[in-house]
């Protein structure tokens, strides 16, 4: 089992690392987790990358028609593994947590962080040589070495101005400057801010690098998705209306009275808090892949669920599941892989532990009410939630 440190950050607080350097600048921090044994080797990173539900990468520096940076994308049959030269190359594998409860563990370590802005645990590996280029990331990412060694340059911050190498499939900078340099070694973490330009270069024949990512959505996502939220809410007598209308010198002109009226019925739509956190909280849990949700094969009954849970099994959170909570004002909002459920201000104690523990007993289900008794059954048979022993 994944032994954690009581801190990742050293001899930084989490206040002061939140302060001082979260999506400002990077940190560097030497063992982080001292006597790092990764749970899981190339071998069965391998295997991940021949599923067909995994979605994986392989990075060639040179591609087989000599062109520089080659994609190709999973899932990979083995002998195409058995084809790759000694160096230059990195398979990359998305979403680990969600199949290696171990690597999931390690999620753990970053609760001084929001749980819903976590994405997921993406794990490179490379031989010597090996990378995806200079590029940068629009989100936040800790890079924890795992096995192996991996040089770290670090440039400027970048946009979506800055030139990228043209006719290639990845987003690789066409210029970088390195201003900082490290060595990671095992156990060795590397923040990195958003769009931080960076560059990484495997140093051994087993560079093995996890990547701990934060979701930050656009504002184009951001937009989007909230007006397909209230537009499902919205009834068709509600339109444009000018019933304060007066002629006008040009009948084919917008004018600015238009403007203003259609911008009223904009902001009022998008002025209500409410219905901006019963869309957020939904957004953030949706899962990163929807195939993974499994409903139970044969539907529980409520009766059967507390006879399970009274014999000694667990309610636990499906590995790549979501949960969250927002204050309501009569109780709690609890959302679970992009759903919503209103819960009573009785039931707030054991919402708390299972987004925070992530599971639950009969300890924590026997002092819930029927209501929320029907909320856990409705998620377990969803797949959201499985019962474990």
């Amino acid at each position: 089992m994944l032994q954690l440190p009581e801190s990742l950050l050293g001899h930084i607080s989490y206040e002061e690392f939140l302060r001082d350097y979260w999506q400002k600048k990077p940190l560097f921090i030497k063992n982080a987790i001292p006597d790092f044994e990764s749970p899981i080797d190339e071998h069965e990173l391998a295997g991940l990358a021949l599923e067909e539900q995994v979605e994986s990468r392989l990075v060639m520096e040179t591609g087989p028609k000599g062109e520089k940076w080659h994609l190709e994308n999973g899932p990979f049959k083995a002998e195409r593994f058995n084809e790759l030269p000694e160096s230059h190359w990195t398979l990359l594998v998305q979403a680990v947590d969600h199949y290696v409860p171990e690597v999931a563990a390690l999620i753990e370590a970053f609760d001084f962080i929001p749980s819903w802005r976590v994405d997921d645990i993406m794990i490179s590996y490379a031989p010597k040589e090996g990378s995806v280029g200079p590029h940068l990331d629009y989100y936040d990412v800790f890079l924890l070495q795992t096995q192996g060694s991996r040089r770290w340059q670090i440039g400027g911050f970048a946009d979506d101005k800055t030139p990228f190498i043209p006719d290639v499939q990845l987003r690789i900078l066409q210029e970088f400057d390195a201003t900082e340099t490290f060595i990671c070694e095992p156990g060795d973490l590397l923040y990195l801010p958003p769009q931080l330009a960076h560059y990484g270069v495997s140093q051994s024949d087993d560079c093995m690098t996890w990547s701990v990512g934060f979701r930050a959505p656009s504002a184009d996502e951001i937009v989007t998705s909230l007006a397909d939220f209230i537009g499902e809410s919205l009834c068709e007598d509600d339109r444009y209306q000018d019933p304060d209308l007066e002629l006008q010198s040009h009948t084919s002109e917008i004018g600015a009275d238009a403007i203003n009226r259609v911008q009223a019925i904009i902001q009022e739509k998008l002025a209500d808090k409410a219905t901006i956190k019963a869309w957020f909280g939904r957004y953030m849990t949706q899962p990163k892949y929807l195939d993974q949700l499994i409903p139970a094969e044969t539907a529980l009954t409520q009766a059967k669920m507390e006879q399970e849970i009274t014999q000694g099994m667990a309610i636990c959170l499906s590995e790549g599941s979501r949960m969250a909570f927002s204050e309501a004002e009569n109780g709690l909002l609890l959302f679970a892989d992009g759903d919503g459920f209103e819960v009573s201000a009785a039931d707030r104690e054991v919402v708390l532990f299972l987004t925070e523990q992530k599971h639950l007993t009969d300890h924590e289900l026997s002092s819930s009410s029927e209501d929320f008794k029907a909320i856990v059954l409705d998620l377990v048979n969803r797949g959201t939630l499985y019962l474990s022993d």
